[in-house]
């Protein structure tokens, strides 16, 4: 089953987009609180690496010595994707960081007691087509490391 795609102007849209936006805010500043807020109690996380599988207690550990100084991490969002209806929601998004080039992020927000919040997330690294087996032997050789 095909869903609509959301409007420019859609309320709902506008309100997911300030959600994932303030996240992306929230990282680059370091504010802590108000980015975990931004996530349900039974989210979880996905990094870039195989063994970031966190919930979000996990993560906030992970992500405290990061904020600590006020600098969190930076991501530019170049594209975002909408889909789904009614109170869940998924989304992708291509990112830009300094350090690891084009980013995608991909999750799912739920309209809790009113309030936009992000279930899932997940945070991979784009590969272009021709340096993808290089970086697969790259990872097989450092997984053996």
């Amino acid at each position: 089953m095909l869903l609509p795609l959301l409007s420019k102007g859609d309320e709902t849209l506008d309100a997911i987009n300030r959600l994932l936006d303030g996240l992306h805010q929230d990282a680059h500043e370091g504010n802590f609180q108000s980015y975990f807020d931004r996530y349900t109690s039974e989210a979880i996380f996905l990094g870039t690496d195989k063994t970031e599988r966190w919930s979000i207690e996990e993560f906030k550990a992970y992500a405290k010595p990061a904020f600590a100084d006020g600098n969190g991490w930076t991501y530019s969002v170049a594209e975002r994707n909408w889909e789904g209806v009614g109170d869940t929601r998924w989304f992708d998004e291509i990112l830009f960081n300094e350090k690891l080039g084009h980013c995608r992020g991909t999750g799912v927000v739920q309209l809790i007691e009113g309030e936009w919040k992000i279930l899932h997330y997940a945070l991979t690294m784009l590969v272009p087509n021709e340096i993808a087996a290089d970086v697969g032997a790259q990872t097989q050789e450092a997984e053996l490391n």
